[in-house]
């Protein structure tokens, strides 16, 4: 039974129609990543940002996981430098931190054998903060993992903070497991706890203290009293509205696309915080 619905690939005017839509509705940066065909050349990414920038001069470009990277500069007989500058010099301004899953190669055997190993994910982002970009650092936890494996990923992705500067964030993402294949083949757990979400953004806060300033906490992943517990627990962010979000939704979340400004603002008025709109690389807007 195929429970995420059939494959699809958005077209080049596609992508630049729904970039103007949501600039229209107020959006700051589109955030592009997908599968990778097998008929892409690394070209198609550079189209991509182009059909971005065809939709709005100005929006700011968030795109392309580590994998989607890897792979196109291996298609394109680059190396990564020259490849990153390529997608630099058509607009790309940051790299999300997704295929990160777990940094550790004992678990990615089981949860993205597919995918790139840990080293080649560092190597990629470490590169992009070499020629200029920024980028952040997620983690899917709650899947096959244990703590040992949290805290490998943890070390390694300091470690390269320390030596590039490049990191914005570090945005935990608890695995939801309704409608993913490991889960109906009875392979993995159904996600995190609670209390395993509330310490892994708490521990985030002191491991990577005086490195990487902010921690966002997922509201898609975890709801809006969830993400307000966690915001009382080391996370100083907050995942902003979404239009036409569908990863989380493809695996069975149920917390939503969108909310409004005064919705965050009731999320946070508890706790006492300001609330603070802020772009991508955390400028106030």
């Amino acid at each position: 039974m195929n429970l995420r619905g059939d494959p699809y690939l958005l077209t080049l005017e596609e992508i630049s129609e729904r970039v103007r839509e949501a600039e229209a509705r107020g959006a700051t940066e589109v955030c592009l990543q997908g599968g990778i065909h097998p008929n892409f050349d690394g070209d198609y990414y550079i189209d991509v940002v182009a059909a971005v920038r065809a939709g709005s001069p100005s929006i700011h470009i968030h795109a392309f996981s580590a994998l989607e990277v890897f792979e196109g500069a291996r298609r394109s007989g680059q190396d990564l430098a020259s490849y990153l500058t390529r997608l630099k010099d058509a607009g790309l301004k940051t790299l999300p931190g997704t295929a990160a899953e777990i940094l550790d190669d004992r678990i990615r055997t089981v949860l993205c054998p597919d995918k790139i190993n840990s080293d080649q994910w560092l190597e990629v982002h470490r590169v992009a903060h070499e020629v200029g970009l920024r980028s952040n650092i997620t983690i899917m936890f709650g899947a096959v993992e244990g703590p040992e494996s949290w805290a490998t990923h943890l070390l390694r992705t300091r470690e390269l903070q320390k030596l590039t500067g490049g990191f914005t964030e570090f945005v935990p993402l608890p695995f939801v497991h309704m409608a993913t294949p490991l889960f109906l083949k009875g392979r993995s757990r159904k996600g995190p706890t609670f209390r395993e979400a509330v310490l892994m953004h708490a521990v985030a806060r002191l491991h990577y203290a005086t490195l990487i300033d902010n921690i966002q906490v997922s509201w898609v992943k975890m709801g809006v009293e969830g993400s307000r517990r966690i915001l009382a627990a080391g996370a100083n962010d907050l995942g902003g509205t979404l239009m036409d979000e569908n990863i989380s939704r493809a695996a069975g979340a149920v917390h939503g696309q969108e909310m409004n400004v005064q919705s965050l603002e009731d999320l946070v008025a508890p706790l006492g915080r300001p609330l603070q709109q802020r772009s991508t690389l955390y400028q106030t807007l």
